[in-house]
């Protein structure tokens, strides 16, 4: 990791789950390069904007250089997308808010499952 924070842009690749690294380059001063999301976690993958908080490409990756020369050419839109991604991400670093979050997913499956 600390050798790709080095870069301004970070592919985030999903295999057979989501792209695990997604969360630490958007908290980062790295864009994350990677085409639109097909996993969902808590983390809400389905929410992300494309260019907003992140480069989209394709999913052959057809356009990758061409998506990142457009970006080395517009430094300033880059550094938005990591402003956005940066925001982004602090939403999930309310510790208070995650608890509650946590009590109120139990209670739900408590009610679901008739275990309450």
């Amino acid at each position: 990791m600390t050798e790709h924070l080095k870069y301004k842009f970070v592919l985030a690749i999903e295999g057979h789950d989501v792209a695990t690294n997604l969360k630490w380059i958007m908290s980062s001063n790295s864009v994350a390069v990677m085409p639109k999301p097909t996993y969902e976690t808590w983390y809400m993958e389905g929410t992300l904007i494309p260019n907003v908080h992140y480069i989209e490409i394709k999913a052959d990756y057809s356009d990758l250089e061409e998506r990142l020369n457009y970006y080395i050419a517009h430094p300033e839109e880059a550094e938005e997308i990591v402003k956005q991604a940066n925001g982004y991400c602090r939403k999930f670093q309310d510790q208070e808010k995650e608890d509650l979050i946590a009590v109120m997913v139990l209670s739900k499956y408590f009610e679901v499952t008739n275990n309450a």
